[in-house]
This record gives structure tokens, sequence and C-alpha cells, in this order.
């Protein structure tokens, strides 16, 4: 081989490895912006996971909203809340109580009795009686049971006050029944004759409870006194309410508690029927169930009349 061959051989060999070089080197650079932007984006990845992350501790550290557990969570049978003693006096001729439907019998529950005592051409005397307990539970979003309770109960007192075709409608406390009682009484007049109505609502915590009590003189008998029905409807109406203190292993104790506030006048809003419906679901239960009085005041059997 001659030099000038040898020499232009390694002339060619130098000229190769200067490519090469500058090669590895415009790899390396390209690759540096590469390697600096996964860095970046790594490093905001990082934070703003870490910021999740902490946000997340934070949400889970709050305090869920709470509210103040109902203390009476059932109710009693609602034929055994009065005894058989009241029911005697009060429905005489009266059978079995007729247990209203309730799809939740630790929230809603109602009976009702009728007493026809008919005595031929003399006339006859007719009683109604009907016990309906109503129970709310707590509601983060509406309240606490027993202001649910509070409100029903002044709903039920107006709506008392206000019956269509009523006269000589009176309100008074009811001293001693539960944490606050009101009895509304009015005059109804009938095609059979002239009822004279009771109704009594009481609050016991979170519980409602509405005694309607109601007579009449049929076929000519004499109407019966309104001050006699007023008087057996309190007394049923504190049976009542002990019975559901009883049946929570309260003793009775608020149904002997201090008088009851005066009348509400002032328009409150009715619990909701959502949940708990109410009030169940929620503790804001639907009163859809409950024995209308008008329809309720009329005697089952047609009284004798007279010859």
């Amino acid at each position: 081989m001659s030099e000038g061959t040898m020499q232009r051989r390694a002339q060619r060999d130098q000229r190769n490895q200067r490519a090469k070089r500058v090669n590895r080197v415009l790899v390396c650079a390209a690759a540096v912006p590469v390697m600096l932007v996964a860095a970046g984006c790594s490093s905001g990845s990082g934070d703003s996971t870490d910021k999740a992350a902490k946000a997340a501790a934070s949400a889970s550290a709050s305090p869920s909203p709470t509210v103040e557990a109902a203390a009476y969570g059932k109710l009693p049978e609602p034929c055994k809340t009065l005894s058989k003693e009241t029911l005697k006096d009060l429905v005489p001729k009266g059978k079995s109580g007729k247990e209203g439907k309730s799809d939740d019998i630790s929230t809603r529950g109602n009976c009702s009795w009728n007493s026809l005592d008919n005595n031929g051409v003399k006339g006859s005397q007719f009683r109604w009686l009907n016990v309906s307990m109503l129970r709310f539970e707590s509601d983060v979003t509406r309240g606490p049971a027993d202001k649910l309770a509070r409100e029903y109960f002044e709903k039920q007192v107006q709506d008392a006050q206000a019956v269509a075709g009523a006269k000589s409608t009176k309100s008074e406390p009811v001293p001693g029944t539960g944490d606050e009682a009101t009895a509304v009484r009015y005059e109804l007049k009938k095609k059979e004759g002239t009822f004279k109505q009771q109704t009594v609502v009481a609050r016991v915590e979170n519980v409602v409870v509405t005694l309607d009590y109601n007579g009449a003189g049929l076929a000519g008998d004499k109407s019966p006194s309104a001050d006699d029905l007023s008087k057996d409807a309190k007394k049923a109406a504190k049976e009542a309410v002990a019975a559901v203190s009883e049946a929570n292993g309260a003793g009775g104790g608020k149904a002997s508690g201090a008088p009851s506030k005066a009348p509400s006048k002032t328009p409150s809003k009715a619990p909701s029927k959502s949940a708990s419906k109410s009030p169940s679901k929620s503790a804001s239960p639907d009163t859809s169930e409950e024995p209308a009085k008008d329809a309720s005041t009329s005697p089952s059997k047609k009284p004798a009349s007279k010859s």
C-alpha cells in the first residue's frame, strides 16, 4: 500500500471520528430541553397532587353538620293509649277501637271509637272519639325533632280553630298535659243534629297528640253539655300523652309537667312532607292519613226517629 493511500485512509478515519463526536453532541443537546421539560412537568404535577391531597385531608378533617337527636323513638299502640275506664266514660256504647292504617307505626298512628246510645222514641246520644299521634325525627336540613313537632302542634291548633261552618269557637291552654297543650271547642250543625266538638292538641318532646271528641243528641234528644265533653276530652288527652311518655321509658313524667303555653295565634310553617315526611323518612311525615273531622262526626248508624 502506498504512502498516499495510507494518508488518505487516515484522514478519512479522522473525519468519521469527528462526525460521530458531533452527532453525539447534537443528540445530547437535543435531549437536554426534553429532560428539562419532563422535570418541569413532573414538578408541577407533584405540586398539584400535593394541593389536592391537602384539600382532601382538610375536607375530611372538617366536622359534619349535626343536629340533636330526637328524645322519643317510638309510639304506643294507638288503641291502647286510653284505659278501659276512660273509654267507658267517653264512648259507653263503643266496641273495640278501629286502628287507622300506617306505613310506619313508630312514626304515626291513630285509633277511633263510636258510641250510639239508641233510646228509641226518646232519642239517641252519639259520641265519637279519635286519638292521633305523630312523631318527628331530627333532620340536618330541617332542624331538631322537637322544633318540627312544635311547628306541627301550632298548625294543628290553627286548623282546629278554622273549621268551616264552626260556631262559638273557643280556645284555652290545658295545663299539666305534655310540654304544651291547647283545647279548641266549637259547635257544628249537621242534618242529624248539632255536634259539639272538642279538640285537644298536645306536644310532648317530639310527639304531637291530637284528641278529637264530639257528641250530639239525635232524634230529638237534648244536646250534651259542652263543658262535660271538654272536661272528658282534656282528661283523655292527658292520659294519651302519658302513654307516649311511658312507651319511651319516661314514666309519664311530662304528662304532669308545668302549665302549658297559651294557644298560639301566630301562623307557622307546616312540617315538610319530604324525608321525613315530615315527620319520617326524615322527620317531616305526610298527614293525609289522618281522619277528616267532618266526615267522622256523623253516626255510623241511623238513630231511631220518634213515632
